[in-house]
């Protein structure tokens, strides 16, 4: 068992439809797929090995997708951080960790180097480093398997707070993600052809699981938005690709200030709320103003994540 082999099944059957839209560009399964391979195969040529830990600290990118289904795809296990992390928390984390390898943005470059220097991390990809992204593309193959791992064996490693504060990681395994992503599939009856908007971030489990690996597994695509914008997800909505809208209450609220809303919501046929309890009344206007249902589902990242939810 491999959670990379998700992509690599939806890149067989849906080779040529879109699998990420980011910044009115597409790229599609197949294209998604070798990128991953390159990533996989320049992993191992630098050593790195089954059960190995890859850190990444970035934000939600086309080059974060490649990086993790490529980590998956070697075996190894990816190790999700937050990009909005202080100094002081990333090396807590990465120190926690012991990532092999770290991929991360320029804003981190310094703070990966003392890591280095430091040896917690071996090498650091990285725009501005001795070894970039597109380097680390250049010396892969596009042809790969994913290498075959125990179903028990950890995937993923999220850090989260829960009530204390102090960040622990959570190791999920392929089996683990597996059967969550699974579910999320079954009661969202996602398809092929659902586009997903994605501005939560992928270091959070309703960001990882929830949305992006749930879209790969079901051959859609993923709409990406680097954070949160009012202006960009009426844009994006607008635009008649996003089926399915994934937001938390907050987000929600700040809709119902929109005018002509259900018009300018295009095509969504499904909406999504979680991370905190959403208030009935929100609920019953979004409804009465969209004619469309607010799901919600309660989980933790431990669950990788849902634990309740209120499908159909």
């Amino acid at each position: 068992m491999n959670l990379g082999k998700n992509l690599e099944r939806s890149a067989f059957y849906f080779g040529q439809r879109p699998a990420i839209s980011e910044e009115g560009h597409e790229m599609t399964y197949a294209e998604f797929n070798t990128r991953a391979n390159r990533v996989a195969t320049s992993l191992a040529k630098m050593g790195v090995k089954s059960g190995d830990s890859i850190g990444i600290c970035a934000p939600n990118s086309s080059d974060w997708l490649a990086f993790y289904f490529g980590v998956l795809k070697a075996g190894a296990t990816a190790v999700t951080l937050s990009s909005l992390l202080r100094k002081d928390e990333m090396e807590l984390l990465i120190g926690h960790s012991q990532p092999k390898l770290l991929f991360t943005t320029e804003e981190k470059l310094d703070a990966a180097k003392n890591l280095m220097k430091s040896g917690v991390v071996e090498k650091v990809v990285c725009t501005g480093s001795e070894f970039t992204p597109e380097e680390m593309l250049k010396q892969g193959s596009p042809s790969f398997e994913a290498v075959d791992r125990e179903r028990t064996e950890t995937a993923a490693v999220l850090y989260t707070g829960g009530t204390t504060g102090i960040p622990k990681g959570v190791m999920l395994s392929h089996e683990n993600i597996n059967a969550a992503i699974h579910t999320v599939v079954y009661n969202e009856r996602s398809t092929e052809k659902d586009r997903a908007l994605c501005f939560l971030p992928f270091n959070h489990v309703f960001g990882q699981m929830h949305i992006m690996n749930a879209t790969i597994l079901s051959g859609g695509c993923l709409e990406l938005l680097p954070s949160f914008d009012l202006d960009k997800v009426l844009d994006v909505v607008g635009s008649g690709r996003v089926t399915k809208l994934f937001a938390v209450p907050t987000v929600y609220v700040r809709l119902l200030s929109v005018d002509r809303l259900k018009e300018r919501l295009g095509a969504v046929r499904y909406c999504f709320s979680a991370a905190a309890s959403m208030a009935a009344e929100i609920v019953r206007q979004w409804k009465e103003r969209t004619d469309l249902p607010i799901f919600e589902g309660y989980g933790m990242t431990e669950a990788a994540p849902t634990v309740t939810y209120n499908h159909h």
